[in-house]
């Protein structure tokens, strides 16, 4: 049995979350005009609302997770990006300084304590559990933009299809998109 590594289900995470993003953003591209920013049943009030959500508390995290301070500065404007093409830029690159935090992750990192700045104070999480709270806040926001999705002119995409290695035959096409392979996904 191979070595256990505590890292690698963050790393495959944050590979997960960028990938989903990718799909995400790649189905409302494709959406009608004014369907990005149609008034919605949901959490936030659109699409468009929930993907600049999405954004801005991952400037907030990551920026605290690579050692920042930038705190509610983050979602001084709620919804930065106007557009799907500029939001998912915007995401894209908070989506690869993730998965670097990620690779670079020890055990020892893990372990370690995260500040984060909010207005009136900091608040100090372990590595670990901030990283689990940030995956499970884009999952959570995602699976919003996908119920949305449902009530648009564009078919869900496939959200859930990442993790595994017999998946490899679904996101073939993504991975080339982003310059990746199954090798450093799998590892």
């Amino acid at each position: 049995m191979a070595d256990f590594n505590p890292c690698r289900v963050f790393r495959k995470l944050a590979y997960n979350n960028a990938l989903a993003n990718y799909r995400l953003h790649q189905a409302c591209a494709q959406l009608a005009l004014g369907e990005f920013e149609a008034l919605r049943t949901s959490f936030f009030p659109s699409i468009k609302a929930t993907l600049n959500h999405i954004l801005v508390v991952d400037w907030f995290y990551v920026d605290g997770l690579e050692g920042g301070s930038l705190g509610s500065e983050a979602w001084k404007v709620e919804e930065p990006c106007q557009t799907i093409g500029a939001l998912a830029a915007e995401q894209a690159r908070v989506d690869s300084r993730l998965v670097a935090v990620c690779e670079r992750s020890t055990p020892e990192t893990l372990a370690s304590v995260v500040n984060l700045h909010r207005d009136e104070r900091i608040q100090s999480e372990l590595m670990e559990d901030l990283l689990s709270h940030l995956f499970q806040h884009q999952t959570h926001h995602r699976g919003q933009v996908h119920a949305m999705l449902a009530g648009s002119s564009v078919k869900p995409p496939q959200l859930d299809e990442f993790i595994v290695a017999d998946d490899c035959r679904f996101r073939g096409s993504e991975l080339a998109a982003l310059g990746w392979s199954e090798t450093v996904l799998m590892s």
